[in-house]
């Protein structure tokens, strides 16, 4: 039996980038790549547990965001058409004598063991790109503004999980964030997607929570958490603080960017 696994719950640490394109002895033994439709509605990326891969209308751009953790604005280079063209795209990785159980159970895993099933997971999503994409890149790392999430004046409102169930990760869409047994590194996640820029956590906080977040994201971009809340909705900002007593505050720091040197349209299956 297969299971899906929303992308969204595979990050869990902070992200991974490379020098260059790496050479690594994880691949996908069978892969299908195809134009989507274009005509077709939604996308997602997923996974199951044997780590496998399921791409449906997704723009290469999204992938290569998602395969090395970084966010649309740590990613630049590359030609017009990786941001337009959509694909659909259907891997299994090779069976080994270490290859993992088919239903292994989430409960019992730690995190070391999610951390090192993830990363093997995009190890793969990786070569994929290198020997399907020709895509080969490299990392620089400039001087920008960031955010810097620390804990409000009256101290945090998130509640500690203390019996973290099957799903444990963050579900989320426009605006809202609900977060299961997830430590502050996914919440800053979304935080960074949210507002366009790098989040640095500076809470201390080392527990995994429960939590919900709800904001206007047509504010979320707005930098003043002083400021009220619109008749639409708070800024993520305001909701933040309120919601779960942390907030953010501008600073500058190191970001790291991922420069795509070469990328072609995919070869043939």
């Amino acid at each position: 039996m297969r299971h899906a696994l929303p992308l969204l719950a595979l990050i869990l640490t902070a992200p991974k980038v490379f020098a260059q394109t790496p050479a690594t002895s994880l691949h996908f033994e069978v892969a299908s790549i195809k134009p989507a439709d274009p005509d077709a509605r939604g996308s997602s990326i997923m996974t199951d547990r044997l780590g496998g891969l399921s791409v449906t209308n997704v723009p290469l751009r999204n992938i290569i965001t998602m395969a090395y953790g970084i966010r649309d604005f740590q990613l630049s280079g590359g030609p017009g058409w990786i941001g337009t063209d959509r694909y659909n795209i259907v891997a299994k990785p090779e069976r080994t004598p270490a290859a993992p159980p088919e239903n292994p159970d989430e409960r019992t895993m730690t995190d070391d063991q999610r951390k090192t099933r993830d990363d093997q997971w995009k190890d793969r999503v990786r070569s994929l790109l290198a020997d399907r994409f020709g895509l080969v890149v490299h990392t620089e790392t400039k001087e920008q503004p960031v955010y810097v999430l620390t804990v409000a004046k009256n101290g945090p409102k998130l509640k500690v999980a203390t019996n973290p169930g099957l799903e444990q990760g963050v579900r989320g869409g426009r605006g809202r964030s609900q977060g299961m047994a997830a430590p502050i590194s996914m919440l800053v996640n979304t935080l960074s997607s949210a507002t366009g820029r790098p989040v640095v956590d500076k809470t201390g906080l080392t527990e995994k929570y429960d939590y919900v977040l709800e904001w206007t994201p047509d504010l979320a971009a707005a930098e003043s958490t002083d400021s009220a809340p619109s008749s639409s909705g708070p800024t993520i900002f305001t909701a933040l603080q309120e919601q779960l007593g942390l907030r953010l505050e501008s600073s500058k720091g190191p970001v790291v960017t991922i420069v795509i040197d070469r990328v072609d349209r995919p070869s043939a299956n």
